[in-house]
């Protein structure tokens, strides 16, 4: 049988890192394109400067790595990494414990 089934082998994740000169205005104005276009194509922002899109198959993720190449400013660099459904699903993620804000108690007059 030659039936091709959706695995976790088969789901991708596709990263997008970049790091982009921002010093001139054009360089800044190609950077927020570059951003906008990942988010436009499906793309998630993960931190400021990676971005994360899932692709249900080896096919989709060709499709999204060509219009990343195609997006790429002409200055800077940019890495794209592919992980496999099974390998995203051992990723640990630790969140820091949000600090409370501490609210001041309204003071109590005192009387003599």
């Amino acid at each position: 049988m030659s039936e091709s089934r959706i695995n976790a082998y088969n789901i991708m994740w596709l990263f997008v890192f970049f790091d982009l000169p921002v010093t001139t205005k054009k360089e800044r104005k190609e950077a927020a394109t570059f951003r906008k276009n990942l988010l436009k194509d499906g793309f998630t922002m993960l931190q400021y400067s990676v971005y994360i899109r899932h692709c249900a198959s080896i096919q989709s993720r060709d499709v999204h790595m060509k219009r990343v190449k195609i997006m790429v400013p002409g200055t800077g660099q940019v890495s794209m990494l592919c992980v496999t459904d099974k390998q995203y699903s051992e990723i640990v993620n630790f969140w820091g414990v949000e600090k409370k804000k501490i609210v001041p108690q309204p003071r109590q007059l005192e009387f003599f």
